[in-house]
């Protein structure tokens, strides 16, 4: 039986053995998934948990997925193994509240003197306002780099929730008004930045490299691109809730 057939005999039946049968097929899918997450929280988590987490979204995905829209499944999959993943990972609670809220205070420090100079302020400018030395300032930019791939995921995640579901025959306007804009505030965001910081943006997130094979090519050191990965997140953040899509 061909993959299409099982899933027209599954939501016709929702028969548990044609759901493990779609289950088995897409388990290479989440092991793609989660490969490429395990770059981002490897420190911090075992590729097997990441794993687990994923076919968690895998089943959400089969049982929610309405095969008479014309979407792929491997696409409307792949969002909802990532959400499951980072929904996890943040239950883990494996960030200090000590760091939560150093992200937190360089994030309003680069909104307030953004606002105040009418561009990104730099290390030094950011260390100034705070009272602190720009090594400090570095080394916390390192220490929160994964805290807010997480962080701002989990924010798209939440923004985009009630239109990732397939399944929503009543898809609300503003919601998918509000989808559409935050990708292009985002599209804008990156296209606005400096070159370097552009390029390790799309290095880090469509060619998929870490820090160290980024550092390589751009001849920096692994901890100052984390910095500027770090730096560059915050920045999207603050450009949304600029925009008015708030984080509560």
């Amino acid at each position: 039986m061909i993959t299409e057939e099982i899933w027209i005999k599954y939501k016709e039946t929702e028969d548990k053995k044609l759901k493990d049968l779609l289950i088995i097929n897409y388990v290479p899918l989440v092991k793609i998934v989660a490969g490429r997450m395990y770059n981002f929280y490897g420190s911090k988590v075992e590729f097997d948990d990441l794993l687990g987490y994923g076919i968690l979204g895998l089943i959400d995905s089969i049982e929610k997925f309405d095969i008479s829209k014309n979407i792929k499944f491997e696409t409307y999959a792949q969002i909802r193994i990532k959400g499951a993943i980072i929904d996890n990972i943040r239950k883990l609670d494996w960030i200090p509240r000590s760091l939560r809220k150093k992200s937190k205070l360089v994030q309003q420090t680069m909104q307030e003197l953004e606002n105040k100079l009418g561009y990104t302020p730099s290390n030094i400018e950011i260390a100034n306002h705070l009272n602190i030395g720009v090594e400090e300032v570095e080394n916390i930019l390192s220490d929160i780099a994964t805290f807010n791939v997480v962080s701002l995921e989990e924010f798209l995640k939440n923004k985009s929730e009630g239109i990732l579901d397939s399944k929503d025959n009543s898809e609300l306007p503003d919601d998918v008004y509000e989808k559409k804009e935050i990708k292009a505030i985002l599209i804008d965001t990156i296209n606005n930045l400096p070159e370097k910081e552009k390029l390790i943006i799309s290095l880090y997130y469509y060619d998929e490299l870490t820090y160290k094979e980024i550092g390589n090519i751009l001849d920096l050191s692994e901890s100052r691109i984390s910095q500027i990965h770090s730096k560059t997140m915050l920045k999207l953040k603050n450009d949304l809730i600029k925009k008015g899509i708030n984080d509560h």
